[in-house]
């Protein structure tokens, strides 16, 4: 996967981990796991980016 590939509300997660919205305010994020459909966001923004992935076990 892309780490620079934005993902729409509704998709489907494709790696585990903490996306940021766009809205470039630094402030909107969700913690989502693989398998699951993002969220709506919660801004002005349009798309999730995954900003750290979580810990392999």
């Amino acid at each position: 996967m892309d780490e620079d590939e934005h993902f729409k509300p509704g998709q489907q997660v494709p790696v585990s981990g903490i996306y940021a919205c766009d809205c470039g305010q630094g402030h909107h994020w969700s913690t989502d796991v693989a398998g699951h459909t993002f969220p709506p966001l919660p801004c002005a923004g349009s798309t999730w980016r995954l900003q750290t992935r979580a810990h392999e076990q």
